[in-house]
């Protein structure tokens, strides 16, 4: 497994919209569906990247706890089913039901939305304010597969907490690292 770090895009720019299938609900999701009060996190992951894997279950936990907080979550995929099966959309939605995630699925076959987003790698994750202006790009925490940091959640709780409580974003955000986003 080659590790791919994210590109960083950009503080201050402005989420870009999407309109793609939930693997779980079969309903078409866009930026506006899935925002709430106080942001989005936007988390490009798959089923089959052992850098997810790692971390998949405080993904969910994370999730939940901030979506309480009035924060809407998404997770898209856009890696090559054809040549990832695993990341087919039956396979997102055996991870999602498996993991409980509390939030949806979407499954970008184009390709499109994870280069609007300039995704490299899964995972990778991306917190955007109630502007929809990204304030923090990067890393969950500092785990990786086979490291023996625990996985916390850390670097995006961090983000979460800042965000909430007006306070200023950490100006060193660390890229995350992962497998490379499987183009076609």
């Amino acid at each position: 497994m080659a590790a791919v770090e994210s590109n960083m895009m950009p503080l201050g720019t402005v989420a870009p919209d999407f309109d793609l299938p939930d693997v779980v609900s079969g309903e078409n999701k866009t930026l506006e569906d899935v925002q709430l009060e106080y942001g989005l996190v936007v988390m490009f992951i798959c089923a089959h990247c052992p850098y997810v894997k790692n971390i998949e279950e405080e993904i969910a936990v994370v999730a939940r706890q901030y979506t309480e907080q009035k924060i809407g979550f998404v997770a898209i995929s856009s890696n090559d089913s054809s040549a990832y099966p695993d990341d087919a959309p039956e396979g997102l939605k055996a991870q999602a039901e498996e993991f409980e995630f509390c939030f949806p699925y979407l499954f970008d076959e184009s390709q499109e939305v994870a280069k609007a987003y300039q995704a490299a790698c899964t995972p990778e994750f991306y917190l955007f304010d109630e502007e929809l202006k990204c304030i923090y790009r990067g890393r969950f925490d500092a785990s990786t597969p086979g490291n023996p940091e625990p996985v916390t959640g850390d670097d995006l709780i961090n983000a979460l907490e800042a965000h909430l409580e007006d306070e200023p974003q950490a100006e060193d955000q660390k890229p995350s690292i992962g497998c490379s986003i499987k183009w076609k």
